[in-house]
């Protein structure tokens, strides 16, 4: 846990996330460690679901990401804060309901959890299957 802990100290240092951002990552990696001799004995399944993002345009810009859940709550709200900071990502970013999906992992929702439909019919969604 040493070697993460100095990888998001890293990242506050260099700037790429922000303090407060750089606590929560530290505070999810100690309770990870706390629950990880528990996660051993009893398996959890939802652990081994994943997030799909599908993004369909109508000018074939399509997207398809997969992401085991293991992965999204540890890097969710830093990746966020990332690209909320860089000036060609953040009107991208800056309307996306972060807490949205991270309340939706850690109640184990499961299913179709964001349906958008633009006028032109472009079409994202993200589920966890």
């Amino acid at each position: 846990m040493k070697e993460e802990i100095t990888k998001v100290l890293t990242m506050v240092q260099e700037g790429k996330i922000d303090a407060e951002k750089g606590s929560e990552l530290i505070q999810v990696l100690k309770e990870k460690e706390e629950t990880g001799n528990t996660l051993l004995k009893k398996p959890n399944v939802y652990l081994d679901k994943t997030l799909k993002i599908r993004v369909v345009s109508t000018e074939n810009d399509n997207v398809k990401v997969n992401l085991p859940i293991k992965l999204v709550k540890l890097v969710l709200m830093a990746g966020h804060s990332i690209a909320a900071s860089i000036p060609q990502s953040e009107k991208y970013v800056k309307d996306i309901d972060i807490n949205l999906i991270v309340e939706a992992i850690e109640n184990e929702l499961d299913g179709q959890i964001v349906d958008i439909k633009s006028a032109n019919g472009d079409t994202v969604s993200v589920i966890i299957e």
